[in-house]
């Protein structure tokens, strides 16, 4: 067997104990590449990944708005500081907070007009920097890809 092409990736000359080592690190360097492809899209307007996500979840969630705890657990890469992530968005104007009057412990997230119109501004770029990433891939590759993804989650 030859030499695999992560190893030469990271520069190491060593093989792996097992193909599950190896397979884990070309994973996880395939991720950080993928992440820097897509973070490229936001990044001009000063946002992180993170910020991105939250403002993606508060669109989809329309005028209602979401719990802040709901948003953490609705987000792709999970993260302890919500309420940083959140304080951030909202200095910036894209978020606000309410406390419903019926349940004032609770505390909704809403995406702003301001955000709502960054993100439209954003949407063809994002849509832009998935295509790059994936432009290799087939239809097919990116369904069976998916379906990998999505028995290496069920592991959890």
């Amino acid at each position: 067997m030859s030499a695999s092409r992560i190893l030469s990736e990271i520069k190491q000359t060593k093989p792996f104990a097992s193909i599950e080592q190896e397979t884990l690190v070309a994973f996880m360097k395939t991720a950080d590449h993928l992440r820097r492809i897509h973070a490229s899209a936001f990044e001009l307007e000063d946002l992180t990944e993170q910020q991105f996500n939250v403002l993606r979840i508060l669109r989809g969630a329309g005028k209602e708005g979401l719990p802040t705890l709901t948003v953490a657990e609705r987000l792709i890469e999970q993260t302890p500081g919500i309420t940083r992530l959140i304080d951030r968005l909202e200095n910036k104007g894209l978020v606000r907070r309410d406390r419903p009057d019926q349940d004032r412990r609770q505390v909704y997230c809403l995406i702003t007009k301001q955000g709502l119109d960054l993100l439209l501004k954003l949407d063809p770029e994002v849509e832009r920097s998935a295509k790059k990433a994936l432009r290799h891939l087939t239809k097919a590759d990116m369904q069976n890809l998916q379906a990998i993804l999505e028995k290496l989650r069920d592991v959890g």
